[in-house]
């Protein structure tokens, strides 16, 4: 009975996140969606996992259960989301997926029954018990801003846009004053439902590419050139909206309204009122999970 690990990556504009979602008909948020499927009382929600599983059961016909690693919400991009499910092939009855069918076929059978914002990018074997939510090991997540003048057209969903200038190297200051392992609970969401906020941030950094323009305004003011500021940031584990967190504390920063020096005491604070604004979606995209018994370099 061959497990599979699919690594997929989607834009997630149109989704109600990853995981599959359904509330009752009628009530709460999400059931007017007009791509929501009803079932008896029932509102399925559009969601990237439950879109990935129906294709998934059309190719081996056979119920098939998609596990997901990361559970990214609504609107949140992904190039790197990986998720995991298991065959039972009988040659009889002409379903499941042996494995010397081949991992490449499967990604194009998969692919050939999925939107056009969901694509499945590598298919392998993995052991029976591999679970894609416990033995990951690391996972690393990027923000991208964009500043400028003009909105953004070809890459809207993408991006977050400010109209005024930043700070990048402000931001990269205050950044590194993130890593480590600490107390999260000021970038936290409320009700973000662990037991513990302790996390451990390997790598938190700040890029900058200037676009067009000769960047002459200061923090603050409009922008007179076009820059793409990039966060990414590295980790163990995350809380609920903890990068998107993270990146508004750095753009209050940027903007001058948080010195770098001042993320030490709004960590030990462990006061969600101390840091910046939760972040828009857009900006945000899952970029690589590592299981290193898997075998591979760990970035």
């Amino acid at each position: 009975m061959p497990r599979y690990k699919l690594t997929i990556a989607y834009d997630g504009t149109a989704y109600h996140g990853w995981q599959k979602q359904e509330v009752p008909d009628g009530a709460g948020s999400g059931a007017g969606d007009p791509e929501a499927v009803r079932r008896d009382d029932r509102v399925i929600l559009p969601t990237v996992q439950e879109v990935v599983e129906q294709a998934t059961r059309q190719v081996v016909r056979e119920p098939v259960r998609l596990t997901g690693a990361s559970r990214t919400d609504a609107g949140v991009h992904a190039w790197g989301q990986v998720a995991a499910f298991s065959s039972e092939p009988d040659a009889e009855r002409g379903v499941g997926w042996p494995g010397d069918r081949g991992c490449d076929r499967l990604v194009l059978a998969i692919n050939s029954r999925l939107p056009e914002d969901i694509v499945v990018r590598d298919a392998a074997i993995v052991p029976d018990d591999f679970d894609p939510i416990s033995q990951a090991v690391r996972k690393a997540y990027t923000y991208t801003i964009l500043v400028s003048r003009l909105r953004p057209l070809w890459d809207r969903r993408c991006v977050f846009h400010l109209w005024r200038t930043l700070d990048a190297g402000r931001m990269a200051e205050a950044a590194k004053r993130i890593e480590g392992e600490h107390d999260f609970a000021s970038f936290a969401a409320a009700g973000h439902g662990r037991q513990s906020t302790i996390r451990t941030v390997l790598r938190c950094s700040v890029t900058e590419e200037c676009e067009h323009g000769p960047g002459s305004a200061k923090p603050g003011e409009l922008a007179t050139d076009t820059r793409r500021i990039r966060i990414e940031v590295v980790g163990t584990g995350f809380l609920y909206n903890m990068v998107r967190i993270i990146a508004g504390t750095l753009v209050e920063v940027g903007r001058g309204a948080i010195e770098p020096a001042a993320i030490p005491g709004i960590l030990s604070a462990r006061d969600r009122r101390r840091a910046g604004p939760t972040l828009p979606p857009e900006g945000l995209r899952l970029e690589w999970i590592v299981y290193p018994p898997l075998g591979g370099a760990v970035p």
